[in-house]
């Protein structure tokens, strides 16, 4: 299934994107597509089943806002240096472990808002990434394939980064990914039974119409599984929890001098392979 949410920021309602590409209201099924609806088989049953029968009322597109595709997110993981080919062109090894750091739910818009570039910054950098949302609690688990079990569905995720603040200024990375606006998600939420591979999956970006990341998550040094497993080690993930899976090579902090930072005007559009497509402009803080 294809879940997403409709509306105006903060009032969003649920609703299913069916095979024909018709928008179908949910709120008549389910409160809202988060945590506690990925955790409940028998929810996800009702609303396949409504699906199924034809039952779920059309919505009209015509200007209707998608937010983002979860609520009440309980927290975003993020995994650094996760491709190789990304780790080459910055000039990093491959790390023995995967690479932490958090970015905070409130970072969340929609797939098409608008994304501002903070005050004072001069390094605001692109990154498309697979985002795992997770359906199962997992702790300690105990394989790859316990992790991919866990995982609910998959989303596009924008990990837009300030590299100035992340990388020049001391401290955790963390102070260059928590900018407001710095985590669009969506347009959907596709539930991981139509993911039947998520390391066979394309990721592309282009900055004003330029072509900047062409990759897949074949390249990935952690396969989704395994991310799953290893952060189990550390932390209890929950229903609701993402994780961003790290970003393929093309950004520009691994660009020649000048490098290419973005600047309000610019206009971003990601995708990957049947998870959608984003588009936003960007605009100062």
């Amino acid at each position: 299934m294809k879940l997403l949410r409709v509306g105006t920021a903060g009032a969003e309602r649920p609703a299913l994107l069916d095979a024909e590409g018709t928008l179908r209201d949910l709120s008549g099924v389910v409160a809202d597509v988060d945590g506690a609806l990925l955790a409940d088989e028998a929810a996800l049953g009702r609303v396949r089943a409504a699906a199924d029968a034809g039952e779920l009322p059309a919505l009209d597109a015509t200007g209707l806002r998608i937010g983002p595709p979860l609520g009440r997110i309980g927290k975003i993981v993020c995994i650094g240096l996760n491709y190789h080919d990304h780790a080459r062109e910055t000039g990093a090894e491959p790390p023995a472990e995967p690479v932490v750091f958090m970015k905070a739910p409130d970072t969340v818009v929609g797939p098409h808002d608008t994304v501002l570039v903070p005050r004072g910054s001069v390094k605001t950098d692109w990154e498309v990434e697979l985002a795992v949302v997770i359906g199962r609690t997992a702790r300690y688990l105990g394989s790859a394939e316990e992790g991919l079990a866990h995982v609910a569905g998959y989303a596009v995720a924008h990990d837009v980064s300030e590299r100035e603040f992340q990388i020049e200024r001391g401290g955790t990375w963390d102070k260059g990914k928590n900018c407001e606006t710095f985590n669009p998600l969506g347009p959907w939420l596709v539930t991981a039974d139509e993911v039947p591979d998520p390391q066979r999956l394309s990721l592309r970006l282009w900055v004003n119409g330029e072509l900047k990341q062409d990759g897949t998550t074949a390249e990935q040094i952690f396969s989704v599984g395994e991310v799953v497993r290893y952060l189990s080690q550390v932390m209890t993930l929950y229903p609701g929890d993402v994780i961003n899976t790290g970003t393929p090579a093309g950004v520009a902090l691994g660009e020649p001098e000048p490098k290419p930072y973005l600047r309000a005007g610019d206009v971003v559009e990601l995708e990957i392979e049947g998870l959608g497509r984003q588009r936003q402009e960007f605009k100062d803080a």
